[in-house]
């Protein structure tokens, strides 16, 4: 009984080295965990103006941004084009409602030319995105362009958040408007401020 323990011992090592060797490839394998995704996302919004909002926005990507700088700036930017596109619809819908005072009508048509921009360079940016690590790509010029697109987006938010400031308006469509816009804002904020964390780990 003891020989045949021993005659088959080597056979047994290797295959529990085998096993060894499969195991630890396996784990090594798998995808990143939810939740270490979830916390890379909390420790990358802590950098962010507003990072509540970017936790909140972000936190159901994160199997997809797992714990890739770029991919989270490039969720950002998605996330932050969506809400845009969604409140320029909202905003053609309001404005062709019966009741609109002049004055409101006028700033929301204003307002949606500035969204026009803003969705406009928010896809420019999203498509430099993917354009980063592509043969031949300027990382550095491409984020240059990145950057620029994305301030000029928040600058025509400001814009258009400005234009329903003043007593001439203090109605719910002032209220309802002017709250939509800070949002796309502070995402457009959080967006650039993800992006610049990018460029500064990848620089």
């Amino acid at each position: 009984m003891e020989a045949s323990f021993y005659s088959h011992f080597p056979k047994l090592l290797v295959t529990l080295i085998s096993l060894t060797f499969f195991l630890n490839l396996s784990s090594a394998a798998r995808p990143i965990s939810t939740h270490s995704s979830t916390e890379f996302i909390k420790t990358s919004c802590s950098s962010t103006t507003y990072p509540k909002l970017c936790i909140s926005s972000l936190s159901t990507h994160a199997n997809l941004i797992q714990t890739s700088p770029k991919l989270m700036a490039h969720a950002a930017l998605n996330v932050t084009l969506a809400t845009a596109k969604a409140t320029s619809v909202m905003m053609v819908n309001l404005s062709k409602s019966q009741g609109m005072k002049p004055k409101e009508a006028e700033a929301t048509q204003d307002c949606l030319e500035e969204l026009s921009d803003t969705v406009d360079e928010l896809r420019k940016s999203i498509g430099e995105m993917g354009q980063i690590n592509n043969k031949g790509s300027d990382f550095g010029m491409l984020m240059s362009d990145i950057q620029t697109w994305v301030s000029a987006a928040l600058t025509d938010e400001n814009t258009c958040s400005d234009g329903f400031g003043g007593k001439a308006m203090n109605g719910k469509v002032k209220t309802t408007l002017r709250l939509e816009i800070m949002n796309i804002a502070h995402l457009t904020s959080n967006a650039l401020a993800l992006i610049n964390r990018y460029a500064s780990i990848h620089g």
